[in-house]
């Protein structure tokens, strides 16, 4: 119930009933228009189309209401802390793991961890537990993503770089005819 009277649900509960109610009268005003001496079966078609579209935004609106409440369901049997039950959607950034529970971070590239430690390795690890859980603590950086091979294509060409000469012959003589054709064209043009 807390859902429903939500600031967020209460806008969308007022933005479907306003189309809910516009359709309505837009459907109304088709019917009467079409009884009139400029009506059309134009207008029949739109007296039949408008419910239509109301019936479509009450649909969403129960979908999306539906969707929220499963959401909500499946992280209240999770519980705190528990996974039972996996939303249908993709967790946000703000729901994303965090750092040194043992689950990857978003944008973090997991690292690989040896499965097993010797004794004498466990020993020195057991030692810097406090440094190591101090460093898990601290936020990871981003990943940086590699710089591209070669030039972008969506950057601007430099004004003194030619195009690559074409070695097919047939689209070669195709593009002097082009550039022969232009400069009659400009001879022609000029007085």
């Amino acid at each position: 119930m807390r859902l429903l009277l939500s600031p967020r649900w209460m806008v969308w509960h007022v933005l479907t009933l306003g189309a809910m109610v516009a359709c309505t009268w837009l459907a109304v005003w088709q019917w009467g228009r079409a009884g009139s001496a400029m009506g059309s079966a134009l207008n029949v078609g739109y007296g039949l189309q408008w419910p239509l579209f109301a019936v479509f935004f009450g649909v969403m609106w129960w979908r999306f209401l539906s969707m929220e409440i499963a959401d909500l369901k499946a992280a209240g049997a999770a519980g705190p802390g528990g996974t039972a039950g996996t939303p249908d959607r993709a967790p946000s950034a703000a729901e994303a793991p965090v750092a040194g529970s043992g689950t990857a971070v978003a944008g973090t590239v997991p690292s690989a961890a040896p499965a097993t430690a010797p004794a004498s390795e466990s020993a020195a690890a057991s030692a810097s537990e406090p440094a190591a859980a101090s460093a898990s603590m601290s936020t990871p950086e981003p990943a940086v993503p590699a710089p591209p091979a070669g030039p972008s294509p969506f950057t601007s060409r430099p004004a003194n770089a030619a195009p690559p000469r074409s070695t097919d012959p047939q689209l070669r003589a195709y593009n002097e005819e082009l550039a022969r054709l232009a400069a009659r064209h400009r001879e022609e043009s000029t007085p």
